[in-house]
C-alpha cells in the first residue's frame, strides 16, 4: 500500500504529539531530581546544574539497598512461578481437549475480574495464620496467584494460534507433550514469553497495597512502600523525592529496554493466525 508524503507527516507528526505527551512528566520529574535540595521546594524545578548527589542522598538515606533486594527477589520469583505455572495450564487449555476444559479455563479468567481489595484482608488472616505474614513467601504466593489469571489468558492465546500442522507433525515423530512443549513452542514463542514477562514484573514490581498489608518489618519492605516511607520522611525537599521516584522507576524501564522488540512482537502475535 502506498503512502503519500502527507500522510506520512501528518503520521509522524501526531506520534510526536503523543511522544511529547509522554515524555513531558519524565522530564519533568528529572529535572526536579538533578535541582538542587531545598526545604522550600514542593514541586517541579528546573536545575542550576546538575546535582548527581541527590540520587546518593535519596539511596543513602532511604535504605533503598535493603528494599531494592526485597523487589528484585519477590519481582523474579514471582516472574519465574507465573511463567512456569502459567505456561504448563495454558499449553493444556490451547492444545488439549478433555472434560470441563472450557469451565476450568473460565474459572481461571474470572480471576481477572476479581477486585485485590475484596480478598487482601481475608487473605491476610489466612497468611497469618500459617504464619507468612511478614515473609518474602507472604508477597510471593499471592502475587503469583493473581498474575496466573493474565498469564493463563495470555499463554492459551499462543498456543491456540500455533499452526496445528505443527503439533500433528511432531506427534507423528513421537514426540510427547512436554517434548513438544519444551523443544518447539517455548523457543517459538519468545516474543510472547518476553511479553508475559515485562507485564508481571511491571505489575510485581509496582504492587503497593499486597506489601502494605503483609509486611510490618523493614527488612521485607519493596521499594514502592519503601517510597512511600520515605516520601513521609522528606515530604518538603521535592529533589529528594524525585531522586527516589526515578531510582525506584528504572529497575522496569531497563528490563522493557531490554526486551523492547521481544515486547512489540509479542502484542502483535495475537493478530497472526494461521
Amino acid at each position: 500500500m502506498n503512502i503519500s508524503r502527507t500522510e506520512r507527516g501528518v503520521t509522524y507528526g501526531i506520534l510526536c504529539l503523543f511522544a511529547l505527551i509522554a515524555l513531558t512528566p519524565v522530564a519533568g520529574i528529572l529535572s526536579t531530581a538533578l535541582a538542587r535540595q531545598s526545604s522550600l521546594e514542593t514541586g517541579f524545578a528546573l536545575p542550576d546544574g546538575l546535582h548527581w548527589g541527590n540520587f546518593v542522598d535519596a539511596w543513602t538515606r532511604g535504605h533503598f539497598g535493603t528494599y531494592l533486594f526485597s523487589s528484585v527477589l519477590v519481582a523474579v520469583a514471582v516472574v519465574a512461578a507465573t511463567t512456569v505455572l502459567a505456561t504448563l495450564a495454558a499449553y493444556a487449555f490451547g492444545t488439549m481437549r478433555f472434560p470441563g476444559s472450557n469451565w476450568l479455563f473460565y474459572l481461571f479468567v474470572l480471576g481477572l475480574t476479581l477486585p485485590q481489595e475484596a480478598v487482601i484482608v481475608p487473605l491476610y488472616f489466612d497468611l497469618r495464620h500459617w504464619g507468612l505474614t511478614n515473609t518474602y513467601w507472604g508477597l510471593i504466593l499471592p502475587q503469583t496467584a493473581q498474575s496466573l489469571a493474565f498469564g493463563v489468558f495470555w499463554m492459551r492465546t499462543y498456543f491456540r494460534n500455533t499452526p496445528r500442522s505443527l503439533l500433528e507433525a511432531a506427534r507423528i515423530d513421537g514426540a510427547t507433550h512436554f517434548s513438544t512443549l519444551t523443544r518447539i513452542l517455548v523457543p517459538m514463542g519468545r516474543p510472547a514469553f518476553s511479553t508475559l514477562t515485562v507485564i508481571v514484573f511491571m505489575w510485581t514490581w509496582n504492587e503497593f497495597l499486597m506489601a502494605l498489608v503483609m509486611v510490618s518489618d523493614e527488612a521485607h519492605r519493596t521499594v514502592p512502600l519503601g517510597l512511600a516511607f520515605f516520601q513521609g520522611q522528606h515530604a518538603s525537599d521535592a529533589a529528594l523525592l524525585a531522586a527516589a521516584a526515578t531510582l525506584i522507576a528504572l529497575p522496569v524501564v531497563l528490563v522493557y529496554l531490554v526486551l523492547q522488540r521481544r515486547f512489540i512482537q509479542g502484542m502483535l502475535s495475537g493478530s497472526a493466525k494461521e
